[in-house]
């Protein structure tokens, strides 16, 4: 069985997963967290993560922070 990947990009909107997706390489997974932030960015309360899995560190969230 093969490992999902280290690095985790999720979508979600109004607080519910949409879509994620696991990548081996940073570079690979950060460029798609940038992809999904431009196509589903104007998604009502959308918001975009990418973590190492390993570490369990977010590596990167749109928007910077969540409202309140």
């Amino acid at each position: 069985m093969t490992s999902p990947g280290r690095y985790h990009v999720l979508l979600a909107a109004e607080g519910r997963p949409v879509q994620h997706g696991w990548w081996n390489r940073e570079e690979t997974a950060r460029d798609k967290f940038r992809r999904w932030v431009g196509e589903y960015g104007s998604m009502p309360a959308a918001r975009v993560t990418l973590t190492d899995a390993e570490s369990g560190d977010v590596l990167a969230a749109w928007p910077d922070q969540q409202e309140a």
